[in-house]
């Protein structure tokens, strides 16, 4: 479902967690099936904010979807917001139809869409801001 660039985006993450650690301000949790990664969450800190996290990235396998995995990833992403401090989690998401499951799934686990962006990501692709109160 990722285009290039955002997929590049994941990869810089990741990058950027390997080569500085905790100061980079990325945290993850993984999902792991015989020692390979099906699944993971990626937050942070909203620097700008005294609470608030982003939720970056929330993936799984799409062989591996539709079995409470990206449920479990998303509670221990959001447990260890709570553990480092965070009152509320934001998450972007794109309004494309192909993205109506993820949707529906972020509804489902609480989340209330608290804003809609027209045409942010490109003409026709809407950004939808979800957000949910933890700790």
């Amino acid at each position: 479902m990722f285009r290039p660039n955002e997929v590049d985006v994941a990869v810089e993450l990741v990058d950027e967690r390997l080569n500085k650690g905790e100061a980079s301000g990325y945290h993850f949790v993984f999902a792991e099936e015989e020692g390979r990664v099906i699944g993971y969450a990626c937050f942070g800190h909203i620097s700008i904010t005294l609470h608030s996290y982003d939720l970056y990235w929330l993936v799984v396998e799409p062989v591996r979807q539709g079995r409470g995995l990206g449920t479990s990833l998303l509670a221990q992403a959001e447990q260890r917001i709570a553990q480092l401090g965070g009152r509320q989690i934001f998450i972007d998401t794109s309004g494309q139809a192909i993205y109506e499951a993820t949707r529906r799934f972020y509804l489902r686990c609480q989340y209330e869409v608290v804003a809609k962006i027209p045409e942010f990501y490109a003409p026709g692709d809407d950004k939808w801001v979800y957000m949910r109160k933890v700790g």
